[in-house]
């Protein structure tokens, strides 16, 4: 980063494992909080920002709290003792205040409009779009993202939409306590729709659409157009991605010789006939379905209900639980069930963040279930990384503006026609300055 190029700041609730707070670092954001209820996702977020070299930055400045974000206070109050930040304030200099912050980003939790769940919206004990919208209130972030899955789409949620997009941008809508009709003021963004991304689109190799929202603020955004990111290139199969883990997985069996390595030898051929065929002559491509994390209240981890384990059979893959990793595998002898079984082999945490985009260094704590679930509720972060660049083009341009127009105008010779500005921030950068 050039160093007259100041940093993007951002904040995150409903963290989770990390997904979108790894694509949002991969667009260039850095992170002053990350605010998650589940243990051992917070564990996982601390332990990757302790140990991964390219997370210093959060690693000095960021807080990761732990706790319902309905607690959660960013800005220091009288009527909260302790509330505001403690790691930023060495960044910033102060305690934050409204208006500092770039980006307020979060996947908030997504049963209330989940087609796999009782579609309860507003009436979830789950939905965490108020307190969502009281903190952009408290923050006014330059920028807002929020997402979700697909069904807030759906019609029977209009009301609900209208009601979101008023309180941000002003406007008519129903309030959802009361259901009457009232004129919102707003707070002084523009809505740039709410767009379904299919996370396929931007190599990610699941069938995984998310809805997002992204509001900036007007002052920012200005004759400024945020553009929504568009396809990444070719689909990523399930072949492709897991084919190099796959023969990680059998290479002990291989290796082994005997019985053990026959019967290795004939799962591996088997899966990798399937999913390369499945890659060439599916119409998707080879995709996996839909990953789905569950939750505390649901059973063990597996890879959802009938149709998604009937879809990861096409692909070779037995949906009916998680492997152990290999070690665990020798150790409780799970490995006829989870990797040589006749429908195939079962995915491993590990395979199954491949499948949501997760990159390979990270690292996820607690149990299996625990870490699966992690993985399954996660925002893909090439998904997050591609909306976070959009997002930033914007927060950048608006920057560069800004400085032109600060900027002191030379007074033009005799000859000039046009008066020339005073350099951009880019070319003070190429001059050094």
């Amino acid at each position: 980063m050039a160093p007259n190029v100041r940093p993007l700041t951002s904040i995150e609730i409903c963290a989770g494992a990390g997904g979108q707070a790894i694509g949002l670092h991969q667009a260039g954001f850095k992170h002053l909080a990350l605010v998650e209820i589940d243990k051992h996702a917070v564990e996982t977020l601390e332990w990757n920002i302790e140990h991964r070299q390219n997370w210093s930055w959060e690693r000095k400045y960021c807080d990761v709290i732990s706790g319902d974000v309905n607690n959660f206070r960013p800005i220091p109050s009288e009527g909260y003792p302790g509330s505001g930040l403690n790691k930023p304030v060495k960044f910033l200099g102060r305690h934050l205040r409204r208006g500092d912050l770039d980006l307020l980003a979060g996947g908030v939790p997504c049963p209330p409009f989940s087609h796999a769940g009782k579609q309860l919206g507003k009436d979830d004990e789950r939905d965490l779009f108020p307190r969502m919208l009281e903190l952009v209130d408290e923050l006014r972030p330059r920028a807002v993202m929020i997402e979700n899955v697909r069904g807030i789409k759906d019609a029977k949620f209009v009301d609900y939409r209208n009601y979101i997009e008023a309180r941000l941008a002003g406007g008519r809508a129903k309030r959802p306590e009361t259901g009457l009709e009232e004129d919102f003021d707003g707070m002084g963004y523009e809505i740039c729709e709410w767009e379904v991304l299919e996370a396929s689109d931007f190599g990610v190799p699941q069938l995984r659409p998310r809805a997002v929202l992204v509001a900036i603020r007007e002052d920012v955004l200005g004759d400024i157009k945020f553009v929504w990111p568009t396809p990444a290139g070719d689909v990523c199969s399930v072949f492709h991605a897991l084919e190099e883990s796959m023969r990680k997985r059998y290479e002990p069996y291989l290796s082994a010789g005997g019985d053990i390595a026959e019967i290795a030898r004939k799962s591996l051929d088997r899966w990798l006939k399937k999913a390369s065929d499945a890659a060439l002559e599916k119409k998707d491509g080879g995709i996996a379905p839909t990953l789905v994390g569950g939750s505390k209240k649901h059973g063990g981890a597996d890879l959802g209900p009938s149709r998604a384990k009937a879809a990861w059979d096409t692909l070779g893959v037995s949906g009916m639980g998680v492997a152990n990793d290999h070690e665990q595998g020798e150790k409780k002898k799970s490995q006829g069930r989870d990797l040589f079984g006749p429908d195939g082999p079962m995915l491993t945490v590990e395979q199954a963040a491949i499948i949501q985009g997760f990159p390979e260094y990270w690292q996820f704590t607690g149990g299996k279930t625990a870490q699966y679930r992690q993985v399954g509720n996660a925002f893909p972060p090439p998904v997050a990384a591609a909306v976070g660049e959009a997002i930033a083009d914007v927060l950048r341009a608006a920057d560069e503006r800004d400085a032109r127009n600060r900027a002191p105008q030379q007074k033009p010779l005799p000859e000039q026609i046009v008066p020339a500005l005073a350099d951009s921030a880019d070319d003070r950068q190429g001059a050094g300055v």
